[in-house]
């Protein structure tokens, strides 16, 4: 039997075995009985005063246990949390003691971007299914935070993902004796069965303390030994006959752009064009087909992100680089669509002309499907050694189907399907995928796919790309154990030389890869110099499918987590690496700090340093580098954020490439709902040509700049007022400007 088809069989045994014990699980919360939330009978005032009548009678909780660092010990300031609802809104109001409110940290800040701050909000599980929730959180001045929260992945697909905005109200003060928040939730922006009856959420209140420690408190306590969360937190019981009314959102936008680029691409000294002005208006709206179920359309769309992209070093890298997504569109519910292999990443979609979108949460049922039309089509061309990137200046349409299904208590199963087309163009991708919760501690991912691809003749001929359609596959498995005192992990995955997931990112293929880990974890107490430490073995082994094995890496960690929220991350590994028929012995150490002696300061540094790759050049050297960062809030209102990277290689001849990047972010912030923010991202890049072995510049200088004025009343109703540039150069030579863009874009939220 072929390992994969073995692996596929044992998959399969692994995940009958799964459900059966799934399905003789009790389904009963293991909490205490629900508490009931009364109904007001007058609306609330969100202006963080709480004089309302209606929290006279409202539910009161008080957050009794810090989680972190303690471990479920007595809060040591007094937060109360107050919950009543009504037709429309769901009502939240904290009152946060304070016995030295002068240290409270507190800054005014743009939507999400506040979490470092003194905070309160609350984690609801609508659905009561203990797998998904929304988050809302309230700084002490009533700044906005909001996310959805996945509890049913693993790794990188158990998160909470603060891209998704709702449209709620806020409002926060400061006392004399701590500070206040009100916040206003509308049905409308939930996902819940509708019912005549009475329903249950799973519900929790939450708050930040930053001090010397980020203590964290909450209403229950948190057993360190269960690795899920929302099967822990409490429920609340109410809500009889609230519906989300229409659930119908318009968002008219227009966007106008008034650019110069050179006359000739490839000579910065061509000069610029005159300035060329587009504009355009397009319209994206959102209809609540159930209570559970939404529809999102967008016709002639802005697509664009305001948000620049982090800037990255590009240099001796092998594999492509990997840019998050930002888009609003591609945001909605992207937490359906997450597998272990990322086989969806919407940022491969460059320029869509319209995209329809369906998702929700049925039920024990999660569903998403998407379908857009690109005006180009991008590639990435992936392979064992290193992967290569493409543009077709050709439309191609595009299309996602997911549905996912609860197990048990905490288990799920899934398809999920992607196809995109174009000219001479095909690639559909197939597959099924797992999470199995054994017990609170132990849990197995799985994931079985294939792909059909076809590549235009012309475009297979210049990336040596096999001709005609081509099919491949991959597998992966992996196994955890997470305790509160100790860890191990184990995995293999299998992907095939031939797998292509287009509308993923999946830059290298042809390898089988064994990975194998265990920790141990030791927590500190009251008094102690440490709140956490972990040490572990972690190593890996890649194959390819001919037997070769191209990298293997052991590594010791440790982790330490202490006072003045200082974190310090060590790993030092002994590799093996084969590039051009040549494996390699490399040891190398890597170490990275991060401290925020006050409320107002953050700094980092990150050190690598041993032994690497030239791949440019095919032979072994020496790596430094360094990474550091600094944050500063001065006063309320004003926030700066330095970047820099510093690398360089060597060999015994020499130093082949010394590249510098740094980034700066200037924002202040005028209020609540406005900003002005300056960005300038600038590469230096030196390299030494005759170490070559092609002929290559000997420097190169980018900078990027934006400035951005943003004013937004809510998430979808926004004015944005912009310009960037790009300069190009080499030292000792003036940068070039190669092009420069004035923006404007105005949207609008139509709440029907």
């Amino acid at each position: 039997m072929r390992p994969l088809r073995f692996l596929a069989t044992l998959a399969a045994c692994l995940l009958s075995t799964a459900l059966s014990h799934a399905a003789r699980q009790a389904t009963a919360q293991e909490t205490a009985q629900p508490h009931h939330v009364p109904r007001a009978e007058q609306p609330v005032h969100v202006d963080g005063v709480l004089d309302d009548a209606a929290w006279s009678s409202a539910l009161v909780l008080e957050l009794r246990y810090e989680i972190q660092p303690g471990e479920n010990v007595p809060a040591p300031v007094r937060t109360e949390c107050l919950v009543t609802y009504d037709t429309h809104n769901l009502y939240v109001a904290f009152r946060a003691l304070d016995p030295e409110p002068a240290r409270i940290r507190a800054h005014v800040t743009d939507r999400d971007a506040a979490y470092r701050n003194d905070l309160v909000g609350i984690i609801i599980d609508t659905a009561n299914d203990e797998r998904r929730a929304f988050e809302f959180f309230v700084n002490p001045l009533g700044v906005q935070m909001d996310a959805s929260r996945n509890d049913v992945g693993s790794g990188d697909n158990e998160e909470e993902d603060d891209s998704w905005d709702a449209i709620w109200s806020s409002a926060g003060r400061i006392t004399a004796d701590g500070y206040l928040v009100e916040m206003a939730i509308p049905f409308s922006v939930l996902r819940f069965p509708y019912s005549d009856d009475e329903q249950t959420w799973g519900f929790t209140a939450f708050r930040a303390y930053p001090r010397g420690d980020r203590h964290q408190f909450a209403l229950s306590p948190l057993d360190r030994n269960r690795n899920c969360f929302l099967c822990q937190i409490p429920k609340i019981r109410g809500f009889a006959g609230i519906k989300p009314g229409r659930d119908i959102e318009l968002d008219p936008t227009v966007t106008s752009q008034r650019t110069q680029a050179l006359a000739a691409e490839d000579d910065p000294l061509s000069g610029l064009t005159d300035a060329a002005t587009h504009s355009e208006a397009g319209l994206s709206g959102r209809w609540g087909v159930t209570p559970n179920t939404s529809l999102n359309a967008a016709l002639n769309p802005d697509f664009s992100q305001v948000e620049a992209d982090v800037a990255q070093l590009a240099i001796n890298r092998r594999f492509s680089l990997f840019y998050p997504e930002k888009r609003p569109f591609f945001m909605e519910s992207a937490d359906i669509f997450q597998t272990p292999f990322r086989v969806v990443h919407t940022r491969a979609i460059a320029d869509p002309s319209w995209g329809v979108k369906l998702s929700g949460k049925p039920g024990r049922q999660a569903i998403g499907a998407f379908v857009t039309r690109d005006t180009v089509t991008t590639l990435l061309f992936p392979g064992n050694q290193g992967s290569d990137l493409e543009s077709l200046d050709q439309a191609s349409t595009a299309g996602v189907f997911r549905f996912r299904r609860d197990i048990g208590e905490s288990s799920t199963i899934g398809v999920l399907a992607t196809g995109r087309e174009g000219d001479g163009y095909r690639n559909n991708v197939v597959g099924v995928d797992g999470v199995l919760r054994f017990t609170p501690t132990d849990s197995i991912s799985l994931q079985l796919v294939g792909s059909s691809t076809r590549y235009p003749q012309a475009t297979a001929a210049e990336f040596a790309q096999p001709e005609g359609t081509f099919d491949g596959s991959a597998f992966h498995l992996f196994y955890n154990h997470d305790t509160r005192d100790w860890g191990a992990w184990a995995g293999y995955d299998d992907k095939g030389k031939d797998f292509r997931a287009d509308l993923g990112f999946i830059p290298r293929v042809d390898t089988r890869t064994l990975q194998a880990g265990a920790q141990l974890v030791f927590w500190g107490e009251k008094g102690d110099p440490y709140n956490r430490i972990s040490v572990g073995v972690e190593a890996d082994r890649i194959e390819d499918h001919a037997g070769l094995l191209t990298d293997q890496t052991i590594a010791i960690t440790s982790h330490y987590e202490g006072p003045l929220q200082s974190e310090i991350h060590a790993e030092v590994a002994s590799v093996r690496e084969y590039l051009d028929g040549v494996t390699y012995d490399l040891n190398r150490l890597e170490v990275f700090g991060n401290i925020r002696p006050t409320g107002d300061f953050t700094c980092s540094l990150g050190v690598e340093y041993g032994d690497s790759l030239d791949y440019a050049n095919s032979r072994k050297g020496r790596i430094l580098m360094l990474e550091q960062g600094i944050t500063y809030n001065i006063g309320r209102h004003l926030y700066v954020q330095l970047d820099g990277v510093y690398e360089e290689l060597s060999v015994d001849a020499g130093r082949v490439y010394r590249a510098n990047l740094l980034q700066s972010r200037f924002v202040y912030q005028l209020n609540v709902r406005s900003f002005v923010r300056v960005i300038a991202q600038y590469i230096d890049l030196s390299r030494n040509p005759d170490l070559y072995s092609d002929a290559v510049a000997a420097t190169d200088r980018e900078l990027f700049t934006q400035l951005l004025f943003s004013y937004k009343i809510n998430p979808q109703t926004v004015l944005f007022l912009g310009y960037s540039d790009n300069h190009l150069g080499e030292r000792g030579i003036d940068m070039q400007i190669t092009d420069r863009t004035l923006f404007v874009k105005v949207g609008y939220a139509w709440l029907l």
